[in-house]
């Protein structure tokens, strides 16, 4: 087996340059092509630039996977199944790829994660799940330092994991068709896998808390104003007087113990509307006599730009992901894929895919994040809690598609 790993990116956009960046930190994966429509060339460049592959830019998904050994799907939402069953296709035709990757999340809803799924498991193709923040070293290094306080005292009972900045980089995330939805599509996967990750007792399974019920609220706070609309649909082109999609999520979700019985509750908050230093993680536990908090807005590093030389900083995100300004008290992470995760997913899924089995998140566990993401839509939808034990319930789910995702988010939001 070759030592080093070759990667092809599909995509070449905001979460396509952020993983590369943390590749840049990590022996033995190779940047060997990339397929996307727009951004390739000059994603290419940068690959070649930092010396991490010769990054050849093809012309199509069939062409490449004969040359690589690992496929990363960093495409917009809506593209997910069609780039999959391309690849599902090169492998039919003889391309021996060792496994496909697809950051979160996996489908704009559960028929379209559970499609995925089936494809990679008809391909026979080792998955990984990129869910960054299960991989933040303050998320698993909590885990460890806790364990023996949980054997003595009892697992966690309560977390509360949220995401927040001023909105996305890309125009299409702000489209609820294209998208699956809004700030809870887009951020709330994160948050929600969060809390069942850090509630779940030491080394048990990722999906041994059961889930029991759901409520959820979404609103739109602030992109839905007159002067926030009008901006968005001249900057983005994207008009939310007539597809609005939500830009504040909230929501409760019990779990339970199979061995003990015991209920616990994880509880997530996301928005596009802080408008503060930057993307700011908010996490916390409590348990018995125990608690940990993260905040990944307390740094080391703090700068102060006052206003006769901020001219000089001509871009503010080279500090910190959605800051907002470029003067004032800045928060500065000298490491922002190491920080939040990127590095260790990618160091996790060169080790699976060498060993020929599935990343530690697999396809698998994507498509149980989606399944809890529409059961928070439909929460909201319905105004009441969402029983998940209930099997009519989950056959609701697998065909569900939130009126947000639908393009009818007036009906609900306005």
């Amino acid at each position: 087996m070759p030592k080093t790993i070759k990667y092809g990116f599909i995509g070449a956009g905001f979460v396509a340059r952020f993983h590369l960046a943390s590749i840049l930190h990590i022996r033995d994966i190779e940047i060997a092509g990339i397929v996307a429509h727009r951004g390739a060339h000059e994603l290419a460049k940068l690959t070649k630039y930092w010396g991490i592959g010769e990054a050849i830019v093809y012309d199509s998904i069939a062409e490449m996977a004969e040359q690589v050994d690992v496929l990363a799907i960093f495409t917009p939402n809506q593209t997910r199944v069609a780039v999959m069953e391309e690849i599902a296709a090169a492998v039919r035709d003889g391309a021996e790829l060792k496994g496909v990757i697809c950051e979160k999340p996996l489908g704009r809803n559960l028929a379209e994660a559970r499609r995925l799924v089936d494809l990679a498991a008809e391909a026979q193709l080792s998955t990984a799940y990129f869910e960054n923040q299960l991989f933040m070293k303050a998320i698993r290094i909590q885990k460890t330092q806790l364990a023996g306080v949980e054997q003595q005292m009892g697992p966690l009972s309560l977390a509360r994991s949220s995401e927040e900045h001023c909105g996305p980089h890309e125009n299409w995330f702000w489209n609820p068709t294209r998208q699956g939805g809004g700030v809870l599509s887009d951020m709330g996967c994160h948050s929600i896998a969060v809390g069942r990750y850090v509630l779940t007792p030491f080394e048990r399974g990722l999906t041994f808390l059961e889930p029991v019920s759901v409520n959820a609220e979404v609103g739109l706070l602030k992109w839905g104003e007159p002067y926030w609309r009008d901006k968005l649909l001249r900057e983005r082109n994207v008009d939310y007087r007539q597809t609005p999609a939500e830009d504040f999520a909230t929501g409760i979700i019990t779990y339970r113990n199979p061995q003990t019985g015991q209920k616990v509750k994880a509880q997530f908050t996301n928005s596009w509307m802080f408008d503060k230093q930057g993307l700011r993680l908010l996490m916390d536990g409590m348990g018995p006599g125990y608690a940990f908090e993260i905040n990944t807005l307390v740094s080391p590093l703090t700068l102060f730009i006052a206003d006769s030389a901020a001219e000089a900083i001509e871009d503010a995100e080279s500090a910190l992901e959605k800051a907002t300004s470029s003067r004032g008290l800045l928060t500065i992470q000298c490491n922002e894929p190491d920080l939040y995760g990127y590095m260790d997913e990618n160091v996790d899924a060169l080790e699976a895919f060498r060993q020929g089995r599935d990343a530690m998140l697999p396809w698998k566990y994507g498509l149980e994040v989606t399944r809890l993401v529409m059961a928070s839509y439909l929460s909201a939808e319905r105004k009441r809690t969402v029983d998940l034990t209930d099997p009519a319930v989950m056959q609701e789910l697998e065909s569900y598609v939130p009126l947000i995702q639908q393009g009818r988010g007036a009906e609900q939001l306005y």
